[in-house]
Protein backbone atom coordinates (compact mmCIF):
# COMPACT_ATOMS: atom_id res chain seq x y z
CA UNK A 1 0.00 0.00 0.00
CA UNK A 2 1.32 3.41 -1.00
CA UNK A 3 1.37 6.13 1.65
CA UNK A 4 -1.00 9.06 1.18
CA UNK A 5 0.94 12.10 0.03
CA UNK A 6 0.24 15.11 2.21
CA UNK A 7 -0.27 18.40 0.35
CA UNK A 8 2.16 21.09 1.40
CA UNK A 9 0.64 24.01 3.29
CA UNK A 10 2.24 27.37 2.58
CA UNK A 11 2.16 30.45 4.82
CA UNK A 12 2.40 34.21 4.46
CA UNK A 13 6.12 33.80 5.19
CA UNK A 14 6.40 31.89 1.88
CA UNK A 15 4.66 34.76 0.05
CA UNK A 16 7.15 37.28 1.47
CA UNK A 17 10.02 34.97 0.44
CA UNK A 18 9.06 35.09 -3.26
CA UNK A 19 11.59 36.73 -5.58
CA UNK A 20 11.14 40.47 -6.15
CA UNK A 21 8.48 41.21 -8.72
CA UNK A 22 6.76 37.82 -8.40
CA UNK A 23 3.16 38.16 -7.19
CA UNK A 24 1.01 35.45 -5.69
CA UNK A 25 -1.95 34.99 -3.41
CA UNK A 26 -2.37 32.48 -0.64
CA UNK A 27 -5.75 30.87 -0.03
CA UNK A 28 -6.11 28.13 2.59
CA UNK A 29 -2.37 27.49 2.41
CA UNK A 30 -2.24 27.09 -1.37
CA UNK A 31 -0.18 29.50 -3.49
CA UNK A 32 -1.74 30.97 -6.63
CA UNK A 33 0.77 32.77 -8.85
CA UNK A 34 -0.51 35.88 -10.62
CA UNK A 35 0.25 36.88 -14.20
CA UNK A 36 0.82 40.56 -14.96
CA UNK A 37 -2.50 42.30 -15.71
CA UNK A 38 -3.48 43.23 -19.27
CA UNK A 39 -3.95 46.77 -20.54
CA UNK A 40 -7.76 46.34 -20.45
CA UNK A 41 -7.61 45.03 -16.89
CA UNK A 42 -5.60 48.08 -15.79
CA UNK A 43 -7.93 50.47 -17.66
CA UNK A 44 -10.99 49.05 -15.88
CA UNK A 45 -9.15 49.16 -12.54
CA UNK A 46 -8.35 52.85 -13.10
CA UNK A 47 -11.96 53.69 -14.04
CA UNK A 48 -13.33 51.96 -10.95
CA UNK A 49 -10.68 53.30 -8.56
CA UNK A 50 -11.13 56.85 -9.83
CA UNK A 51 -14.95 56.73 -9.62
CA UNK A 52 -14.86 55.34 -6.06
CA UNK A 53 -12.13 57.75 -4.87
CA UNK A 54 -14.01 60.72 -6.36
CA UNK A 55 -17.24 59.63 -4.66
CA UNK A 56 -15.53 59.22 -1.27
CA UNK A 57 -13.79 62.61 -1.62
CA UNK A 58 -16.98 64.44 -2.72
CA UNK A 59 -18.84 63.06 0.28
CA UNK A 60 -16.06 63.57 2.83
CA UNK A 61 -16.08 59.81 3.34
CA UNK A 62 -13.91 58.03 5.86
CA UNK A 63 -13.30 54.91 3.72
CA UNK A 64 -10.07 54.21 1.84
CA UNK A 65 -10.02 52.80 -1.71
CA UNK A 66 -6.83 50.92 -2.57
CA UNK A 67 -5.80 49.22 -5.81
CA UNK A 68 -3.59 46.15 -6.22
CA UNK A 69 -0.96 45.35 -5.33
CA UNK A 70 -2.23 45.77 -1.78
CA UNK A 71 -2.12 43.04 0.86
CA UNK A 72 -5.32 41.84 2.51
CA UNK A 73 -4.98 39.40 5.39
CA UNK A 74 -8.57 38.12 5.43
CA UNK A 75 -8.44 36.02 8.56
CA UNK A 76 -6.32 35.97 11.67
CA UNK A 77 -4.20 33.15 10.33
CA UNK A 78 -1.04 32.78 8.28
CA UNK A 79 -2.51 30.80 5.37
CA UNK A 80 -4.66 33.51 3.71
CA UNK A 81 -3.24 36.49 1.82
CA UNK A 82 -5.00 38.07 -1.16
CA UNK A 83 -4.44 41.11 -3.36
CA UNK A 84 -7.88 42.17 -4.60
CA UNK A 85 -7.87 44.45 -7.63
CA UNK A 86 -9.75 47.05 -5.58
CA UNK A 87 -10.41 47.12 -1.84
CA UNK A 88 -12.61 49.61 -0.01
CA UNK A 89 -11.95 49.68 3.73
CA UNK A 90 -14.16 51.77 6.02
CA UNK A 91 -12.67 50.66 9.36
CA UNK A 92 -9.32 52.42 9.14
CA UNK A 93 -8.09 50.61 12.28
CA UNK A 94 -7.68 47.51 10.06
CA UNK A 95 -4.93 49.27 8.08
CA UNK A 96 -1.22 49.38 8.78
CA UNK A 97 1.98 49.51 6.74
CA UNK A 98 1.66 45.82 5.78
CA UNK A 99 -1.94 46.06 4.50
CA UNK A 100 -5.48 45.38 5.65
CA UNK A 101 -6.00 42.99 8.59
CA UNK A 102 -9.52 41.65 8.27
CA UNK A 103 -12.18 41.88 5.59
CA UNK A 104 -12.53 45.02 3.48
CA UNK A 105 -16.10 46.31 3.18
CA UNK A 106 -16.11 46.04 -0.61
CA UNK A 107 -13.86 44.03 -2.92
CA UNK A 108 -13.71 44.18 -6.71
CA UNK A 109 -11.92 41.53 -8.75
CA UNK A 110 -11.37 42.04 -12.48
CA UNK A 111 -11.35 38.63 -14.15
CA UNK A 112 -8.45 37.53 -16.30
CA UNK A 113 -8.33 34.17 -18.09
CA UNK A 114 -5.98 32.69 -15.47
CA UNK A 115 -7.98 33.98 -12.47
CA UNK A 116 -11.52 33.07 -13.61
CA UNK A 117 -12.10 29.94 -11.45
CA UNK A 118 -10.49 31.61 -8.43
CA UNK A 119 -12.56 34.82 -8.76
CA UNK A 120 -15.91 33.11 -9.46
CA UNK A 121 -15.59 30.27 -6.96
CA UNK A 122 -12.73 30.22 -4.45
CA UNK A 123 -12.71 33.93 -3.63
CA UNK A 124 -16.50 34.24 -3.73
CA UNK A 125 -16.82 31.76 -0.85
CA UNK A 126 -13.71 33.02 0.95
CA UNK A 127 -14.89 36.65 0.89
CA UNK A 128 -18.38 35.75 2.04
CA UNK A 129 -17.02 33.69 4.94
CA UNK A 130 -14.67 36.55 5.92
CA UNK A 131 -17.62 39.03 6.18
CA UNK A 132 -16.84 41.18 3.14
CA UNK A 133 -20.03 43.24 2.73
CA UNK A 134 -20.01 43.49 -1.08
CA UNK A 135 -18.09 41.67 -3.83
CA UNK A 136 -18.01 42.58 -7.52
CA UNK A 137 -16.66 40.30 -10.22
CA UNK A 138 -15.95 42.40 -13.30
CA UNK A 139 -15.58 40.20 -16.40
CA UNK A 140 -14.17 42.05 -19.45
CA UNK A 141 -14.63 39.01 -21.71
CA UNK A 142 -18.36 38.77 -20.91
CA UNK A 143 -18.71 42.58 -20.58
CA UNK A 144 -20.55 41.90 -17.33
CA UNK A 145 -20.34 42.66 -13.62
CA UNK A 146 -21.65 40.23 -11.02
CA UNK A 147 -22.60 41.91 -7.75
CA UNK A 148 -22.82 39.94 -4.51
CA UNK A 149 -24.36 41.86 -1.63
CA UNK A 150 -23.56 39.47 1.19
CA UNK A 151 -25.36 41.51 3.87
CA UNK A 152 -28.73 41.14 2.10
CA UNK A 153 -28.08 37.91 0.15
CA UNK A 154 -28.33 39.78 -3.15
CA UNK A 155 -26.85 38.51 -6.42
CA UNK A 156 -27.28 40.74 -9.46
CA UNK A 157 -25.76 40.95 -12.92
CA UNK A 158 -25.12 44.09 -14.99
CA UNK A 159 -23.81 44.65 -18.50
CA UNK A 160 -20.97 47.15 -18.93
CA UNK A 161 -23.33 49.71 -20.49
CA UNK A 162 -25.57 49.71 -17.38
CA UNK A 163 -25.15 51.67 -14.16
CA UNK A 164 -24.25 49.38 -11.28
CA UNK A 165 -25.59 50.46 -7.86
CA UNK A 166 -23.06 50.29 -5.03
CA UNK A 167 -24.63 48.51 -2.07
CA UNK A 168 -22.44 50.04 0.63
CA UNK A 169 -23.18 53.61 -0.56
CA UNK A 170 -26.75 54.86 -0.97
CA UNK A 171 -27.36 56.54 -4.35
CA UNK A 172 -23.91 55.79 -5.84
CA UNK A 173 -23.72 54.00 -9.20
CA UNK A 174 -20.83 53.21 -11.55
CA UNK A 175 -20.94 52.59 -15.31
CA UNK A 176 -17.88 50.66 -16.47
CA UNK A 177 -18.20 51.32 -20.20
Amino acid sequence: MEPIKKEEIFTIEDIYALPDGERAELIDGKIYYMAPPSWEHQRISRILHQAIANYIDRNNGKCEVLAAPFAVFLNKDDVDYVEPDISVICDISKLDEKGCHGAPDWIIEIVSPSSKPRDYMTKLFKYRAADVREYWIVDPEKQRTMVYGFENDIVEQYDFDEYVPVGIYEGFTIKIE
